[in-house]
């Protein structure tokens, strides 16, 4: 495990107080550490789960060579070019059930989509390309289907042995129909990722309390809530926590021992009055970072250890809950990894999906790249300096030519939080980037499924 001194060393150009987003991701990637206990479950109970294990094919999909339409199987070597072909139906040849009997030169089959393409037989033609004569035969006109058209060979989709779904491939809607076409009920997938998360300040109310001067109502707790909930952590909410040593000790020293990772809001920033920052250089090893981006500048990041013999009770008490088919990491992690995000509710929102997410899915086991940016042309001008990024909440809709346009949602001031329910997405202007004309391209990090 190595140091956050140690990780520093190994960035080129390294500065906390002026790190460009790139630097985060790439010191955030050499920081945490997937989970490494499983568990099996069920595929209802898969969804958004991180694969521990290579799925092997049990066997071929489709198990035989099959009918890709409904019309008539014939062998294909027939079909001559600039004639026609007419053949006598001789049978019919129904999904799920196997076809007897032989069909000889001039003859064909009346076959449903899905069934077995009987021996000899290569070709379907649908039925809709096809005429019937006086007598029952059937007439493929000239030249409208080639020898093979029309058939689904086998293991066409996956074959017996072959590797389904790869480890850290995280489970999608699709993935689990492909799963269950292989007749498995059950999949073996990581824990699910433990998540502490808490807002601090003095002037933070949680809802209930009456309002008070000088005071907001939290609801980074909320956002975060529904952030885990997409990404499929087990949530531990800490609530709001006043700026006081001994509370803010407690809840930290109890957020390490039950968590992986601890998200807390505020209490980032230089201020006097400030003891989050003080806690967290008591009780980790954390480095507090001045990023070159907006809005989110500041944000701290690092370990938070835990405690010895309170350790070591968590553990136990850990894994006598844990499934009978789920082995115990608990002892193997050291503390808990720490997200210091800023306090304003858009920076809370976009540090997050700027370099939290990305971090917990690796954490998660998820091996899968992050997606592509989408290209979208600005319909105004944007200004930008060059030297940090700058992510802009935007709306993304298409133009009357089919391409993508995007436009600001007006004033990004990093406490304006209805902007982040107006936007679709976020502009990423990167951190060599200029001002922005009509017209221009920008890249967008969408919000679908995410947000």
């Amino acid at each position: 495990m190595k140091t956050i001194a140690q990780i520093a060393a190994e960035l080129q150009g390294y500065d906390p107080q002026a790190l460009s987003a790139d630097q985060v991701l790439a010191f955030l990637e050499r920081l945490v550490q997937p989970v490494t206990a499983t568990e099996e479950v069920g595929i209802f109970d898969a969804l958004g789960r991180v694969l521990a294990h290579d799925v092997v094919s049990p066997l071929s999909v489709p198990p035989h060579d099959n009918s890709a339409m409904d019309g008539y199987a014939f062998a294909g070597t027939q079909l001559l070019a600039g004639q026609p072909l007419t053949l006598r139906v001789v049978g019919t040849a129904l999904a799920g059930k196997a076809c007897t009997g032989t069909v000889g030169a001039g003859e064909c089959l009346k076959i449903m989509t899905g069934a077995i393409m009987p021996p000899g037989l290569d070709t379907v033609v649908p039925q809709e390309f096809t005429t019937t004569t006086a007598d029952g035969r059937i007439t493929i006109a000239a030249n409208v289907l080639q020898l093979g058209d029309n058939r689904r060979f086998k293991g066409e989709d996956l074959m017996e042995g072959s590797v389904a779904l790869a480890q850290g491939e995280l489970l999608t809607p699709a993935a689990l129909g492909l799963v269950a076409s292989l007749g498995l009920k059950t999949i073996t997938v990581y824990r699910r990722l433990r998540v502490a998360y808490f807002s601090t300040g003095d002037e933070i109310l949680s809802l209930g309390e009456p309002p008070r001067e000088g005071a907001v109502y939290d609801s980074n707790r909320y956002t975060m809530f529904g952030l885990l909930t997409r990404l499929g952590a087990e949530m531990i909410d800490l609530g709001v926590v006043r700026d006081e040593p001994a509370l803010l000790e407690a809840v930290f020293r109890d957020a390490a021992q039950r968590a992986d990772a601890v998200i807390t809001s505020g209490g980032v920033s230089v201020g006097e009055a400030d003891h989050t920052r003080t806690m967290m250089k008591q009780l980790g090893d954390v480095a507090f970072w001045r990023i070159a981006m907006r809005p989110g500048r500041p944000m701290a990041v690092g370990r938070i250890a835990r405690s010895g013999l309170q350790a070591k009770n968590a553990s136990i008490a850990d894994a006598a809950s844990n499934s009978p088919h789920q082995k115990d990491d608990e002892k193997d992690r050291p503390g808990a990894i720490l997200f210091g995000l800023p306090g304003n509710p858009v920076a809370v929102m976009v540090t997050f999906l700027a370099f939290v997410r990305p971090a917990l899915l690796r954490m998660m086991g998820s091996t899968r790249p992050a997606p592509p940016l989408l290209r979208a042309v600005s319909t105004e001008a944007i200004r930008k300096k060059p030297g940090r990024t700058e992510y802009q909440r935007g709306t993304v809709t298409t133009a009357h030519d089919g391409t993508l346009q995007v436009r600001t949602t007006g004033n990004q001031g990093s406490g304006v939080l209805s902007s982040m329910v107006q936007a679709n997405g976020l502009i990423v202007l990167h951190h060599g980037q200029g001002n922005v004309a009509p017209g221009d391209a920008v890249d967008v990090m969408v919000f679908d499924g995410v947000i």
